[in-house]
């Protein structure tokens, strides 16, 4: 990645910033050392490593949707509070109009 300098200013001005002259003077190193390790990592030979998303397996971040097949209605009543005839009751939360 051969590049020519690369002014703060100029970069500063693309993201519409006003820098300081302390500031440039601060930030100038730091952007070139970023340009430095860029470059550095455009050397690596990676012809033996797959593509990823993510630097580590992703797992479990979803599960399939489906009803669990052992639990029966009575068993999943099991722990409501107030139920009748096969159904969860809840205390009324509309009055009459």
């Amino acid at each position: 990645m051969p590049h020519s300098h690369i002014d703060v200013r100029y970069v500063a001005n693309l993201a519409r910033l006003e820098l300081s002259d302390d500031e440039v003077a601060v930030f100038q190193p730091q952007l070139e050392a970023i340009l430095r390790h860029a470059e550095a990592l455009t050397r690596l030979d990676v012809a033996g490593i797959e593509p990823t998303a993510h630097p580590a397996p992703v797992f479990g971040r979803m599960r399939d949707d489906v009803p669990h097949q052992s639990l029966t209605p009575a068993a999943l009543l099991q722990n409501a509070p107030d139920q009748a005839q096969g159904q969860i009751r809840v205390p009324k939360v509309v009055t009459d109009a």
